[in-house]
């Protein structure tokens, strides 16, 4: 009786976790904060998209910075960039819903992993791209976020992983830092806002309430 016990406590231990979790997930990603950005001069254009699960936020070539732009795969014809972060085992094997499974999301969620940066590159802007006026100091911010999440090597030069992209126009970089439950590839973009002034949420491992709150603003 005694064992039947334990394992039931074990049991509603693992469960109270995830409802917990989820409960104030969703409470700390309708907080917002930088609600009262001075939008003064915001005449730069960045943007943010989804493929369902993982959130990336998009610049125009024209305002990263030169040493973001080094050693990055790209031809000329190639004006935005999109930089997503992530767990390195997820974002490779899950680049849909329709690709996750128990294990690779449960190595994600609770295992200490190592982190890629995805890049893909475009020629013009998409229709299901939500816009964000940002204005230079905002911009710069956010250049110096990103450049900080690339890891490099001895000779300080990017890290690619060949033949790793979902199409011809994306590839994945070596990046800093690792993913936890508590630092998601959709965290990462929140973070990454806030930390530029941007309108974001508290914390959020979501993508849905960030293209929210900058679609409200249209």
């Amino acid at each position: 009786m005694g064992k039947a016990k334990k394992i039931l406590k074990y049991i509603g231990i693992l469960l109270i976790f995830p409802m917990v979790y989820l409960i104030l997930s969703l409470i700390l990603s309708y907080i917002s904060v930088n609600k009262n950005n001075n939008l003064t001069k915001a005449d730069h254009s960045i943007y943010l998209v989804t493929n369902g699960i993982h959130l990336e936020i998009i610049i125009p070539k024209s305002d990263l910075y030169p040493t973001i732009i080094d050693d990055l795969k790209y031809n000329d014809q190639e004006l935005y960039f999109s930089f997503g972060w992530g767990d390195k085992n997820f974002y490779v094997e899950t680049p849909t819903w329709a690709d996750l499974t128990f294990i690779n999301g449960f190595r994600a969620l609770f295992v200490n992993t190592s982190a890629l940066l995805h890049v893909t590159r475009y020629p013009d802007v998409h229709n299901d791209w939500v816009e964000i006026k940002v204005n230079a100091d905002q911009l710069r911010k956010l250049n110096v976020y990103i450049q900080k999440a690339f890891q490099l090597d001895s000779n300080n030069k990017k890290n690619l992983l060949p033949d790793l992209g979902y199409y011809k126009n994306d590839d994945f970089y070596e990046a800093t830092g690792n993913y936890t439950c508590f630092n998601t590839c959709n965290s990462w973009i929140n973070t990454g806002l806030k930390q530029s002034n941007i309108k974001a949420c508290l914390w959020t491992p979501y993508d849905f309430r960030l293209l929210s709150i900058h679609k409200e603003n249209k």
